[in-house]
């Protein structure tokens, strides 16, 4: 697929989001924060991203892979695929029972070892702060059941 034709593929499912987002129904209850807000932005941010790689592939910007002779995957892809795996699988076991923010610490390091990541005290440090930022966001924040942070915070 060449870049232009693939920039308007990415224009559309932009557009289908957009309308997807107008079809969300409005909550009864009269909230600051209704349900149509964190779609609604996710959408704006992808659709302006969307739209910069469109302007990009239109004036040539954008590599046209379609064109190489060599489509072969790039050594060590099953693998990073396998660690990829192995982290929404770590998060699915764990969660119901050590609470939300070590699953989510796990799976974090696990993906970021997929992109070959050491895993190091580092990304311990980074994916936790970053579970935790998530977990208090959504949970205290929001009011999102994501359960427990740790076990011992019930």
């Amino acid at each position: 697929m060449t870049p232009v034709r693939l920039a308007l593929l990415l224009l559309v499912l932009c557009a289908v989001a957009a309308w997807q987002v107008t079809q969300i129904p409005s909550s009864a209850m009269q909230m600051t924060v209704g349900a149509t807000l964190v779609p609604a932005l996710i959408t704006a941010g992808l659709s302006v991203c969307a739209s910069l790689y469109a302007l990009s592939a239109w004036r040539g910007g954008q590599a046209d892979e379609s064109r190489q002779d060599d489509q072969s995957p790039l050594p060590g892809s099953v693998g990073r695929l396998g660690w990829l795996l192995a982290g929404g699988v770590a998060f699915m076991l764990l969660v119901p029972f050590v609470g939300f923010v070590i699953p989510a610490t796990v799976c974090g390091m696990l993906i970021a070892r997929s992109f070959d990541s050491p895993l190091t005290l580092k990304s311990v440090l980074i994916c936790g702060s970053i579970a935790l930022v998530f977990w208090t966001l959504f949970a205290r924040l929001l009011g999102v059941g994501l359960g427990p942070a740790l076990p011992i915070l019930f």
